[in-house]
């Protein structure tokens, strides 16, 4: 090869290269505010962008892929434990977290600053960021649980109960969270049928439980943690 066939080759591709960098970036920007869902912006979620920078909460957690990486990721928050659960961790995070290694502050929210962060973590949980972050896939079978079956060897089903943050609110053996009761026997006094009846939709079984609804599992994912936790006994 020349040296002027080489030149046009780097040439054509970092112009190739340039042009399509540059038509994504404006195509991004161009559906910005639908994949964000900027028209649901309200008053209380930009109170609750302002608490949650107050509070520092983006020194611990990640959100849209920003932040640190002590604590977990918020971006699918509401999704995974529910509006009530993050009330009771921010507002008690000493028994929220009495059986984790990772403590949480007692930042002293008022109730209406929980409840603004309440609704910006909805805000930002809406908002299509491509299936990001993995752990909230909605996709078959995540990496992480791939990776959980093959290396240490667990059921699908006890893959997805962590994966899926599960133990955020439950625990299992001493090891977990204290907002949800504990799973080491719960196999006794439900089926496999009634758990996942019980999963998809709390409140027809307990008016009062404070468990959201889990509509992000897949039938499949619901089949093998309901398989999982039914068989502890």
């Amino acid at each position: 090869m020349t040296k002027k066939a080489a030149f046009w080759i780097f040439l054509l591709g970092t112009l190739s290269s340039a042009v399509l960098f540059l038509a994504l970036t404006w195509d991004t920007h161009r559906q910005v505010v639908a994949l964000s869902h900027a028209d649901k912006i309200n008053e209380r979620v930009v109170a609750g962008k302002r608490a949650f920078e107050k509070y520092n909460c983006n020194d611990c957690h990640t959100i849209l892929g920003f932040g640190g990486y002590y604590a977990p990721d918020l971006t699918q928050v509401v999704q995974r434990i529910g509006e009530e659960g993050i009330r009771y961790r921010i507002k008690s995070p000493a028994q929220a977290f009495a059986k984790s290694w990772r403590k949480m502050p007692d930042v002293h929210a008022s109730d209406a600053e929980i409840n603004d962060m309440v609704a910006f973590f909805a805000w930002v949980g809406e908002v299509n960021n491509n299936d990001w972050p993995p752990q909230d896939s909605k996709k078959r079978i995540s990496r992480g649980e791939q990776a959980m079956v093959a290396s240490v060897g667990v059921s699908p089903g006890a893959a997805v109960f962590q994966s899926k943050g599960c133990m955020n609110c439950h625990s299992l053996h001493g090891t977990g969270g204290t907002f949800g009761p504990e799973m080491d026997t719960i196999g006794r006094g439900m089926s496999k049928e009634q758990i996942e009846h019980y999963v998809r939709n709390p409140k027809s079984v307990d008016p009062k439980a404070k468990m959201p609804p889990q509509k992000e599992l897949t039938d499949r994912e619901l089949e093998e943690v309901a398989k999982f936790l039914s068989g502890l006994k």
